[in-house]
């Protein structure tokens, strides 16, 4: 650990550009460029090849290693504790500080009164004992890691590269129609039955004494996470309860659009599931499906910039942002052809499959690169030669440990 790294104030140079390993980049892998004249508060002086690893928030698994030099001097936020040591190898580390066996001594060392006040003390952090094996054999360890990790990345990468794919084929399809000729209201597009766009009758907070431990189910806003229907919370209500209720059921094909906290996420209610009712805060729609598929439904809530214009100018609410019953039902949808829906559905269709493959190819590259952490680093210190941080810092070549400078 070096107790000691040095520091700058960059806002003495405001027009030099430095490279600063902050604690928000870090979720982007890559140093922030800042001038110094934007940048606020004193900070560590660091070297390629430190570790650097995350005190604040110490429950959040921030280890990383610093780049080589591009040309501009490296800086980091005092929330890092560094690492630096010819004897450890800093990818090796760096894995070793997000294992179990190092986190759950780590989070020991924790004080404040929660949340963003939470902080490591690194007096203590310095005394945690870590394997220590040879470094050729920290180097083999580390290769191994890294590519496991590397391909968690890359199946994660693949994921996000498909997420883009359906609003750019629906706006392909459909983002030209809604604004030159009269579309039809959601009211409109809905069954010819009692009750097809519907809200709930109570929220998702009801009491205790309704709660059941098995029965119908009841959906709420988690239940449309991130615009795909997910089970979440488990809420139930007795069958008896629910045959006063049946007019709130939720059908297969329905789409659900939550209309309050965070308004506008939607899902479409599965094939398989069970008999349910949802709440007050989300609007359950029943469609006319001769007219308008429910993934077409869903797609325009999602993507067509006529109807998104439409949810955003109606949004309101003296709390939370929130849209109404009246808004929902006179929302303009415009609607093509059906051989244009089906043709979207379709499409939908094998990139669901194809998500499916994916997400289960990363789980299992997770599950790899879990079980290979797991091995390298659960079995302690006093297998493998164990050192406290403190004893096994060396100083890099080049750095001075009377004054915590390196020089260039």
């Amino acid at each position: 650990m070096a107790l000691n790294s040095g520091s700058v104030d960059p806002s003495r140079f405001p027009n030099e550009s430095f490279d600063l390993y902050s604690i928000p980049a870090f979720e982007s892998g890559l140093p922030e460029v800042a001038a110094g004249h934007h940048i606020g508060s004193s900070k560590q002086v660091v070297q390629p090849g430190d570790v650097l690893l995350s005190r604040i928030v110490p429950h959040i698994r921030r280890a990383w290693v610093v780049g080589g030099a591009r040309g501009r001097r490296l800086i980091a936020s005092g929330e890092w504790i560094v690492f630096r040591s010819t004897r450890i190898h800093p990818s090796y580390l760096r894995y070793l500080l997000a294992a179990d066996s190092f986190h759950s001594q780590f989070m020991k060392t924790v004080a404040g009164v929660g949340g963003s006040l939470l902080r490591a003390r690194p007096a203590q952090v310095a005394d945690i004992e870590v394997p220590f094996p040879t470094l050729s054999e920290q180097r083999r360890i580390a290769g191994r890691l890294e590519q496991a990790d590397r391909l968690r990345r890359i199946r994660r990468y693949a994921l996000e590269l498909t997420d883009t794919f359906l609003p750019a084929a629906f706006l392909e399809l459909f983002g030209g129609t809604g604004d030159r000729s009269p579309a039809p209201t959601l009211d409109e597009l809905a069954a010819d039955k009692p009750h097809a766009i519907r809200t709930g009758p109570f929220g998702s907070q009801l009491l205790h004494s309704e709660f059941t431990d098995s029965g119908i189910a009841v959906l709420g806003i988690d239940n449309a996470v991130n615009n795909h229907f997910a089970w979440d919370q488990r809420r139930f209500i007795s069958l008896d309860k629910y045959e006063r209720l049946k007019r709130y059921t939720v059908f297969p094909g329905d789409v659900i659009i939550t209309i309050m906290g965070t308004c506008g996420r939607c899902a479409i209610v599965p094939a398989d599931i069970p008999t349910a009712i949802n709440t007050k805060h989300l609007c359950c729609i029943t469609l006319d499906q001769r007219r308008c598929l429910p993934v077409y439904l869903h797609g325009a809530f999602l993507f067509h910039p006529f109807v998104r214009r439409q949810q955003g100018a109606a949004t309101k609410g003296a709390i939370m942002d929130g849209l109404n019953m009246e808004i929902i039902k006179g929302l303009r949808i415009p609607v093509p052809p059906m051989p244009l829906q089906q043709r979207f559905a379709a499409l939908v269709d094998r990139v669901e499959r194809l998500r499916t493959v994916q997400r289960e190819a990363l789980r299992q590259a997770d599950h790899l690169f879990a079980s290979l952490l797991h091995r390298a680093f659960s079995g302690g210190a006093s297998e493998k030669g164990g050192q406290s941080a403190r004893d096994a810092a060396e100083p890099r070549p080049g750095y001075e440990p009377g004054n915590g400078k390196g020089t260039r």
